[in-house]
């Protein structure tokens, strides 16, 4: 079992064009899905920004990005990052997600989602929102 930690950070409406130009500097590869490939739109208008986007490299080089949607509350810089906690044991995911919850205010309820067999999102009494969830594999296609 194996896990990984992920710096995943938040934007508004510049998500892809963020990670089109991380993977300019590392390389790698880049992965997008919008809330249309998640069946996921609230607001047509944002139905082609990014759900969920990641960058990874051979080299070691991570990083994920999603643009918050105008229904939740964005500040450019603040609440600029979650850490992010992908695994491919549910588990080991949710015994993280067990330990972690203490004290901890829940944002989205670790359940299986349309994205991904396990997902959950919370904040922790340090104020750190934690993502945790089973890796799906969206370079299979």
């Amino acid at each position: 079992m194996t896990i990984n930690t992920v710096t995943h950070i938040n934007l508004r409406g510049d998500a892809r064009a963020a990670l089109e130009f991380y993977h300019s500097v590392f390389g790698g590869d880049l992965a997008v899905v919008t809330y249309t490939d998640a069946h996921s739109v609230q607001d047509p208008g944002e139905a082609d920004q990014v759900m969920w986007g990641e960058v990874t490299s051979g080299k070691g080089f991570h990083v994920m990005a999603y643009d918050v949607p105008s229904s939740r509350t964005w500040e450019q810089g603040t609440g600029s990052y979650f850490v992010s906690v992908r695994g491919k044991d549910a588990d080991e995911i949710a015994a993280y997600w067990d330990a972690l919850s203490a004290e901890a205010t829940v944002v989205v309820p670790l359940a299986p989602v349309e994205w991904s067999p396990l997902y959950g999102m919370l904040t922790d009494q340090f104020g750190v929102t934690w993502v945790l969830d089973i890796a799906a594999d969206y370079n299979a296609a």
